[in-house]
């Protein structure tokens, strides 16, 4: 079951992690900062394979935990802009921009790790 988000403890062998409620950057888990999961803050990518729990599984995540997860995602959202001393409408305009060129930047760069 799910309980409380939060960020989860660092792996600083950035070993791979799934299921649990420890590890930030794991997949498959709950609670944590990650991917494929339930009830975590924000999705944080660790670059291992991606475990991807039912949607049934997040679906039954109960709304005070959905609530407080979002509450901690979009603190850590504001926090970041702020390291990055980008204000939010630079941050939805830099949004703006770069979704429109996704595809292209995509395809660009598999032809770029294709060449080397």
């Amino acid at each position: 079951d799910v309980s409380s988000p939060k960020h989860g403890k660092v792996d600083l062998d950035n070993m791979p992690h799934v299921g649990g409620n420890i590890w930030a950057g794991g997949t498959g888990g709950r609670d944590t900062a990650g991917l494929g999961g339930k009830g975590g803050p924000y999705r944080l990518d660790a670059g291992h394979r991606v475990y991807q729990v039912s949607q049934a599984e997040k679906d039954a995540v109960p709304e005070e935990v959905k609530r407080a997860a979002r509450e901690m995602g979009e603190k850590a959202f504001k926090q970041r802009l702020k390291e990055i001393q980008m204000s939010e409408y630079d941050a939805s305009t830099y949004e703006r921009f770069s979704g429109a060129v996704r595809r292209q930047v995509q395809s660009l760069r598999i032809i770029l790790d294709n060449l080397q």
